[in-house]
């Protein structure tokens, strides 16, 4: 079974940093792309980050580019999002996912955990 747990969260002041992590257990997150959402109240969920399997690359939504890094341990099988200069615009649940090799889907969820970024 796959489960992935989110930690990281908090509040924080414009202008401040945090770093969320996702560990997986029941899938290598080398071996799959791994994606950040985020969603904000009253809003539809967005896509954030996202690794891909294999190797380094990386995608950013133009919202967080310059201010976000995505990465990856490989030997604790955790997928971090380092996020600087945070704005209020950034508030919201953050969820990391990993997305099925074969049907492309995100198909496995961590819980969430709440960013609130303060102006």
């Amino acid at each position: 079974q796959v489960q992935l747990v989110e930690s990281g969260g908090g509040l924080v002041q414009a202008g401040g940093s945090l770093r969320l992590s996702c560990t997986a257990s029941g899938r290598t997150v080398s071996s799959y792309d791994m994606g950040w959402f985020r969603q904000a109240p009253g809003k539809d969920r967005e896509i954030v980050a996202v690794i891909f399997r294999g190797g380094s690359m990386t995608w950013y939504a133009d919202s967080v580019k310059g201010r976000f890094t995505i990465s990856r341990d490989n030997a604790k099988n955790t997928v971090y999002l380092q996020m600087g200069s945070l704005k209020p615009e950034d508030t919201g649940v953050y969820y990391c996912a990993t997305r099925n090799i074969w049907t492309r889907d995100y198909d496995y969820w961590g819980q969430g955990t709440q960013v609130t970024v303060s102006s």
